[in-house]
């Protein structure tokens, strides 16, 4: 089993979801950096909430405020919960604190894992990649529910070129309406090879 955490950074498109894997419980720094992150995102999911009472939407919940608005039938679906109100630029809106990539990848490391990004898709551009690898990432998520078989040929050679490993997930997150950019747990193969050579990429921290 591979211990891991999804974690949010900045990105010049405004946010980038890396995947750090091979992490195991009771690291301080990383376990302090978590500690801040959750306390930020209750203080979001506050502020999310008090605008949108003022708009006559109550709920209770702080936290996964979107579910929340579903739930409560204010809105059909969670996408549905960003375009009328949570997204950018709509009434219930409020900034998320993110950190850079390079502090993540610091921590990362030090606990003994990789960084890995995530569901790039068409951002995923060599450039861009060549920047994020200078910062500290380790590899590229190719094979995932919302990438096409271009997409991830396309990473995969830009991975080769830049020497990062590649990964592969489902992007399951319990629920039960998947759409196009998740699958079931265990709906989607990854070659076990794929695996072998991240724990050979991991070696370089050990």
């Amino acid at each position: 089993m591979v211990g891991g955490c999804e974690f949010s950074v900045r990105a010049p498109w405004g946010e980038l979801h890396v995947l750090g894997y091979f992490l195991e419980p009771g690291q301080p720094a990383l376990e302090e950096f978590l500690d801040e992150m959750r306390a930020a995102r209750r203080r979001r999911g506050q502020q999310m909430v008090a605008k949108l009472r003022g708009l006559g939407v109550a709920l209770d919940a702080e936290t996964h405020v979107a579910r929340a608005l579903v739930a409560g039938g204010h809105t059909a679906d969670i996408t549905e919960a960003f375009d009328r109100y949570l997204g950018r630029g709509r009434p219930a809106f409020v900034e998320k604190p993110l950190p850079a990539l390079r502090d993540v990848a610091k921590l990362v490391h030090a606990a003994g894992g990789l960084a890995v990004a995530a569901h790039l898709g068409d951002r995923g551009t060599e450039n861009q990649l060549r920047q994020f690898a200078a910062e500290g990432l380790d590899g590229l998520e190719v094979r995932h529910p919302s990438h096409s078989t271009e997409t991830e040929k396309r990473l995969q050679r830009i991975a080769a070129k830049l020497g990062l490993a590649v990964t592969g997930g489902s992007d399951w997150h319990g629920d039960t309406e998947l759409g196009e950019a998740h699958t079931s747990l265990g709906g989607l193969h990854v070659p076990a090879e794929w695996l072998d050579h991240l724990e050979a990429v991991r070696e370089r921290y050990r």
